[in-house]
């Protein structure tokens, strides 16, 4: 068991590599260390007698230190750790480069540095990194210029840069850190053991962070699950773009790509998103409060108008809606305001409103039972003292539970205020639209407070069935099953039209006769995959015309292809798509969090709109019905223009056993129904497409 807390707790630090020497790494370290540290610091440094008077000793071993920061070139790091863990020091952190970010031999190494860290179980960050600071006793162990200010949010980055511009950013306007940690290369502790560290510290109450990537999406997700149901979790993540590069050979894999992957993946685990740094830590100064909004329901009191309009069009943009006042609420703002102040939400206290008459409207406004948060805006004027308002707002706070919200729209005069209102866990804000966004992230927040996580269904299906379909790729050349695998959905119970395979017309006319009525069909070969596109289907065939059209389906595949294996002609039940709505169900499995399952419109539209939406599997109901809320084109699947609406349970049903499918089945790696055909009777799977690693049959 990882024990992160280890590395913060240190009450004797070693810096191996210390050094007096200016401009390097080393001395660095040991003035951080040296400037703030509670504990002992003893340098390590075979070459000095002392380091910034603090005797040196030659090896590591010899410190007796319980934490341990490496400086020293590479090669001799690697040295350094095996002491360190031969002598029973547990923590570490290795802020040498050269290691897996260098490829080749760096590659070599930090392998090599796993494998010592397993050996001596120790808790190892980095290599490539910052360095590590806790507040609390002052250890700043990092070669950073700056120190973080105490607070209660826990911020790690996979950007070491990026800490130390934090640190100066954060604090000019008063944001405080209990920890801080640059991941690094993330040799051996990761973003999932400090998720869970600090989700159970009682000083961190919102945790914070910048990723570039999850190694382990499947840990994280189950380590954020739990602790996000009591501590926030912000996360950073950059690297959007890079989904569209990784085009895949099926529309699944196309569209759930790796963003779409993280995406649900942070959304499953109940962690926020930002979007910017800004958002980052607007959203973690918000939730440091502690206080979540009764309603959904937002006030806003104003001394300007526009600033007023900027919020109102923001929670327009939120899921957040503008509170209409109770009568009474709107009374006593009529006797508290001037005759010419708007009582109306927003609440407009006018320009001349000095802190008193602020106070006035603020407290209307957060007695009013259907008010669960509330933005206060002030723009600079003769009469109003930044200072007071403070003042004003803090009295506020201390006596109710509303979280709020605070825009001082002003530049070095609200400094000070700023201070005050951060003291009291009140975070102030510029631009009114980046409160209400706050706000938002909180209200966010205290749905996944309630979301209660149930297991998935388990259904009764026919795993030999579908083993026996899958094991045909081992007589293939090529790793895909297309209509030829329908047989796998039967054994999970998903509904597909009645037909078959057959290999001559006299069969496909017999076929078409027992099914009865016109009927479909297609090509079967694993080389053709755009069957559509060189004549390969036919639809609405009479039964008088299917040997005929048996011969032409098969001439038209080996004219377009000659070399293409042909398996025959499938011969289906024509399903009427006009009293249906065509859908698309898929998974594609992404290399971090495992199956990706994909819902949305289907048939030409797929590839045309991708309307879309992706769960991490296994699937539960709840989450399987939400994928239907989550598609611009859920109108069309309830009733529409007068349509009649779907199935939906069918449709939640037919995910849940897909999620199933691919679970019990690692070795699918993709697979498409497509289309999924949805009437107000049922849902019915059409076609099949799926790519199948042999080597974890």
């Amino acid at each position: 068991m990882v024990r992160v807390p280890g590395v913060f707790d240190a009450e004797r630090v070693a810096v191996v590599g210390a050094t007096e020497r200016d401009g390097s790494v080393g001395a660095a370290v040991m003035e951080n260390l040296v400037e703030d540290f509670d504990g002992e610091v003893r340098p390590v440094n075979p070459s000095a007698d002392r380091v910034f008077g603090y005797p040196c000793a030659d090896d590591v071993a010899e410190t007796d230190a319980d934490l341990a920061v490496i400086v020293v070139p590479p090669e001799v790091a690697l040295e350094v750790v095996e002491s360190a863990g031969r002598a029973g020091i547990e923590n570490l952190v290795v802020i040498t480069a050269g290691f897996g970010e260098a490829g080749g031999e760096g590659a070599e190494r930090e392998q090599e540095l796993r494998e010592l860290a397993e050996t001596y179980e120790l808790n190892l960050v980095g290599p490539n990194c910052l360095g590590v600071i806790s507040t609390p006793s002052g250890l700043n162990a990092t070669f950073g210029p700056r120190n973080a200010l105490s607070g209660r949010m826990s911020f790690m980055s996979q950007s070491g840069a990026l800490v130390t511009a934090i640190l100066e950013w954060a604090g000019d306007r008063g944001h405080g850190f209990k920890d801080v940690v640059s991941l690094g290369n993330k040799a051996v502790l990761d973003e999932t053991d400090f998720v869970e560290t600090w989700g159970e510290d009682p000083e961190t109450d919102v945790v914070l962070g910048y990723l570039e990537g999850i190694g382990d999406g499947t840990g994280f997700v189950e380590t954020a699950r739990d602790v996000t149901q009591e501590t926030p979790v912000v996360v950073l993540k950059s690297g959007r773009t890079e989904a569209g590069a990784q085009a895949a050979s099926s529309h699944t894999g196309a569209i759930a790509g790796s963003e779409a992957a993280y995406e649900a993946g942070l959304e499953k685990a109940g962690v926020i998103r930002a979007d910017s740094t800004e958002e980052l830590f607007d959203f973690g100064a918000m939730l440091a409060g502690g206080r979540l909004p009764g309603t959904d329901d937002v006030a806003v009191v104003t001394n300007a108008g526009g600033p007023g309009v900027i919020a109102t069009d923001a929670i327009g943009d939120s899921d957040l809606n503008l509170a209409t006042f109770e009568d009474g609420t709107r009374r006593t703002l009529k006797k508290a305001l001037p005759p010419t102040a708007n009582v109306y939400n927003p609440v407009d206290v006018i320009g001349d409103a000095p802190a008193e008459r602020f106070g006035d409207a603020l407290e209307a406004v957060l007695s009013d039972p259907g008010v669960g948060a509330t933005v206060v805006i002030a723009c600079p004027s003769a009469v109003l003292s930044f200072d007071r308002l403070a003042e004003t707002l803090v009295e506020a706070r201390q006596r109710e539970d509303v979280p709020i919200a605070v825009c001082l729209m002003g530049g070095s005069s609200v400094k000070g205020p700023s201070e005050t209102l951060s003291a009291v866990e009140t975070p102030t804000y510029f631009d009114p639209t980046r409160a209400v966004r706050s706000l938002d992230a909180l209200k966010r927040y205290g749905e996944i407070r309630e979301r209660s996580y149930e297991p998935p269904a388990s259904f009764d299906v026919d795993r030999a069935a579908a083993q026996s379909v899958l094991e045909r790729i081992k007589t293939q050349d090529d790793n895909r099953l297309g209509i030829e695998a329908m047989e796998l959905l039967d054994a999970y119970g998903i509904e597909t039209p009645e037909g078959g395979i057959v290999d001559s017309p006299a069969e496909a006319t017999a076929l078409a006769e027992r099914i009865g009525g016109d009927v479909v069909m297609k090509i079967v070969s694993p080389d053709i995959l755009h069957k559509t596109d060189i004549g390969g289907v036919e639809v609405g065939v009479p039964a008088e015309a299917v040997e005929e059209t048996y011969e032409a389906l098969v001439a038209r595949a080996r004219n377009y292809q000659p070399d293409a294996r042909l398996l025959g002609v499938q011969v289906q039940e024509l399903i009427d798509l006009d009293h249906g709505v065509e859908t698309i169900v898929g998974v594609n499995r992404d290399p971090q969090f495992g199956p990706l399952v994909l819902f949305g419109l289907g048939g030409v539209f797929v590839e045309v709109l991708k309307d879309t939406t992706v769960r991490i599997a296994p699937v539960s109901e709840a989450e399987a019905a939400g994928m239907l809320d989550d598609i611009d084109s859920t109108p069309l699947l309830r009733g529409a223009r007068g349509q009649e609406p779907i199935d939906e349970e069918g449709i939640v049903e037919t995910i849940q056993r897909l999620s199933q499918l691919v679970t019990d089945f690692p070795a699918i790696v993709e697979l498409d129904i497509n289309p999924l055909v949805a009437t107000a009777d049922g849902v019915v799977a059409v076609d099949i497409r799926l790519t199948v690693d042999p080597e974890t049959l």
